[in-house]
């Protein structure tokens, strides 16, 4: 993959320009995750507050009409940080070795293509375009767990990409749903542009 697909231009974000369109940003999340609208006004302050954390990117798509249909952001992960207490809550009760992932990573936070952008490789750009560069050495990153009968593209995607299982079936406070941690040593892989 070497060019963003037709009419999706892809973007950095400064965290200006994120504080600028977060409400559309947290409307492209709900949209994506199936949230309620609510969760636009619940989850502003905190994607405001990650735009401060060390190393904090962002990446985003926007279609013909400067409208977001896409966005990635991420920063380093730390000690302190509730979803990284989260994460090693979890491994610690259930895999101790794991516990080795919470180093020197970068923690994907959010991901996320509307419906009707999503199916033309734009997940994967924006996901490499994110970590490119990324001096940390591995990415981690949580997902609603696995539907064996109907897999997310999300899943598809991070497999696809050499995302290995960290933990699973955890549930996080707060979210009765059940989700996969999953990582990923750094740096991606160039992707393969011959043609058969």
């Amino acid at each position: 993959m070497t060019a963003a697909p037709p009419r999706v231009r892809l973007v950095r974000f400064t965290a200006t320009e994120m504080a600028d369109r977060l409400t559309e940003a947290l409307r492209v999340y709900v949209t994506a995750m199936g949230y309620p609208r609510s969760a636009v006004r619940q989850r502003a302050p905190l994607w405001r507050e990650h735009t401060h954390r060390l190393g904090w990117r962002c990446v985003a798509a926007l279609d013909a009409d400067d409208s977001l249909v896409g966005l990635g952001y991420g920063y380093v992960g730390a000690r302190g940080q509730w979803w990284h207490e989260e994460v090693r809550r979890g491994l610690l009760g259930t895999d101790p070795a794991g516990l080795h992932w919470l180093t020197d990573y970068f923690e994907l936070t959010e991901l996320h293509v509307l419906p009707r952008a999503q199916g033309n490789g734009l997940g994967e750009h924006l996901l490499r375009m994110l970590l490119t560069g990324n001096e940390r050495r591995s990415v981690l990153l949580s997902t609603p767990e696995l539907d064996v009968a109907n897999p997310a593209r999300a899943w598809r995607l991070y497999r696809r990409l050499g995302f290995v299982d960290v933990l699973r079936q955890h549930r996080f406070i707060g979210d009765a749903r059940p989700f996969a941690v999953l990582g990923r040593r750094l740096p991606l892989a160039t992707p393969d542009t011959r043609q058969d």
